[in-house]
């Protein structure tokens, strides 16, 4: 059983339609990435998932159950969290309040407290950082992809995590993210660098203009002339 299916997804803003009859599954232990151009509907779709969104049609099924009428809240709580394009860390916090922020629904200190340990082990430098206000840190990728650890996710969606930084970190945050499902955390991923997307990913879609264009697995994907084309500069 998919960990997360996607059937028959349609997006309306009004009287445009951003997603069109969009179906895939994400299966436990995977890495899945949804590629292709700006305005092709990525987002929407993880915005959906997450419940800040309502579908127009079709129905998203998490863990067996349906959650696409279901609280944003609610839907965090049962172990699905979102880093959002753009970050949007708590401005006026320090990074250590922003972390905290990130368990706000689990009360077990001590569990907090040596997940909180890992984080720092996996972003050395959000604990050299930990007092400092998020608004003027740097790493505010990190920053939002260890608030999101935090909450205990079993599938963890990243939306253009390597948005805006510099060749070296781009490279540092897809590291993260294997070693984030070696831990047996599932990823959904959005990503404009296709090549490194493709290159980590068990599967991807491809979507142009709101609808699944293409799919396979990540290696299927590289190799496809009209990915390389489109995508990759071939």
């Amino acid at each position: 059983m998919a960990m997360l299916k996607v059937e028959n997804l349609s997006i309306k803003y009004g009287s445009i339609e951003a997603v069109k009859n969009v179906s895939f599954e994400v299966n436990e232990g995977e890495v899945v990435t949804l590629i292709g151009a700006n305005g092709a509907g990525k987002t929407s779709i993880l915005r959906t998932i997450s419940g800040l969104v309502r579908p127009t049609e079709g129905t998203i099924s998490y863990l067996g159950n349906e959650i696409h009428k279901t609280p944003a809240r609610k839907i965090v709580a049962e172990g699905l969290a979102q880093v959002p394009e753009g970050r949007h860390v708590f401005a006026g916090l320090t990074v250590m309040e922003n972390l905290e922020m990130g368990a706000f629904l689990h009360t077990n200190k001590e569990e907090n407290a040596a997940l909180l340990k890992k984080v720092f082990q996996r972003f050395p430098r959000l604990e050299e950082r930990k007092n400092q206000d998020a608004a003027t840190l740097s790493e505010q990728q990190m920053l939002a992809m260890g608030r999101a650890l935090m909450s205990r996710p079993k599938l963890l969606l990243l939306d253009e995590p390597s948005m805006g930084l510099a060749p070296i970190f781009i490279q540092e945050i897809f590291d993260i993210i294997e070693d984030i499902k070696a831990q047996g955390t599932t990823v959904l991923l959005i990503e404009q660098n296709a090549n490194k997307a493709l290159s980590i990913a068990d599967r991807g879609y491809v979507l142009e203009t709101g609808k699944v264009v293409l799919s396979g697995t990540g290696e299927e994907l590289l190799a496809s002339d009209e990915v390389r084309k489109a995508y990759l500069g071939g």
